[in-house]
């Protein structure tokens, strides 16, 4: 859970995932296009935000329409984690029209799904003001989690556990399996995995518990505030903490003064809404 420089994506990371995309959407052919436009015409297309937001995913847009037509010139005007006000020219493609309208929407698709997690994400980070790290959740789109979690990163947030292999988080459903949050960390902490254990403690008895137990970062679920500043001040020095359910923008001042760590939002990847962004075609030389 450290924050990471952010960096553009590799592309072997998504490639085959808007390979899919594409064929999803192609099927047997595009019949509209193959019958309305000329084989070998031009076009410019421009990529417009039409709303503000933070740009993430235009190098997967820009991917889409490659893969079709592998000439076709990108411009981009924006990078991702940028900025974008409404009107701002995101990126301008020139190229064969046909490929170009055949990729639109899976190029949008992408842009639109991964730009709004940014700008999220962002939303959240301003609000934290730099008093608390923002972390995502594991509350992804199967298949898509890899760029769902670059767009957070985008969007200036911070990635927890890219998958169950990243690292020990025992839920309430390990306590209860294990019969109490002292045995769950306890059986962890003794075979020596070389991650910090951390534990969710859903009341302050198993806050207090899991410190016995010396546990290295608790969870706080769906805790009040108040019970929450309670907690931070038992784990100081001893534990890192972290906050998690009913996170939203209207609270993030209170939760950041409560002086915990982390706060954990799935709603940046399960809820985000698409931003608006458009593609314009017009034919060309």
């Amino acid at each position: 859970m450290k924050p990471v420089p952010f960096e553009p994506l590799d592309p072997g990371v998504y490639r085959e995932l808007v390979r899919r995309a594409l064929a999803e959407d192609f099927g047997w052919g595009d019949v509209t296009t193959e019958t309305v436009i000329d084989r070998g015409q031009k076009a410019h297309g421009v990529i417009m935000a039409k709303a503000r937001c933070v740009i993430a995913g235009l190098d997967i847009a820009s991917e889409a329409f490659r893969q079709l037509d592998p000439a076709v010139t990108v411009t981009a005007h924006r990078r991702d984690s940028e900025t974008c006000e409404p009107g701002t020219v995101v990126a301008e493609y020139h190229g064969d029209a046909a490929p170009m309208l055949t990729a639109e929407r899976t190029a949008l698709n992408f842009l639109q799904r991964l730009s709004g997690i940014a700008t999220l994400t962002r939303q959240f980070v301003d609000a934290a003001a730099g008093r608390i790290i923002v972390l995502d959740t594991r509350k992804t789109t199967p298949g898509l989690r890899a760029l769902e979690k670059y767009a957070v990163r985008a969007g200036g947030g911070t990635n927890h556990r890219n998958g169950l292999d990243d690292g020990i988080l025992i839920k309430d459903n390990h306590v209860r399996l294990a019969g109490g949050v002292a045995g769950a960390v306890t059986r962890m902490r003794k075979a020596n995995r070389e991650m910090p254990t951390e534990v969710e403690a859903q009341s302050l008895e198993q806050v207090d518990q899991a410190l016995a137990a010396g546990a290295e970062i608790i969870l706080l679920d769906n805790l009040s505030t108040a019970d929450i500043t309670e907690a931070v001040r038992r784990c100081r020095g001893r534990a890192k903490t972290e906050i998690s359910g009913g996170v939203t923008l209207a609270r993030m001042r209170e939760l950041a003064a409560t002086g915990a760590d982390f706060v954990s939002i799935g709603a940046l990847t399960h809820s985000a809404p698409a931003v608006d962004l458009s593609f314009e075609i017009e034919p060309a030389p």
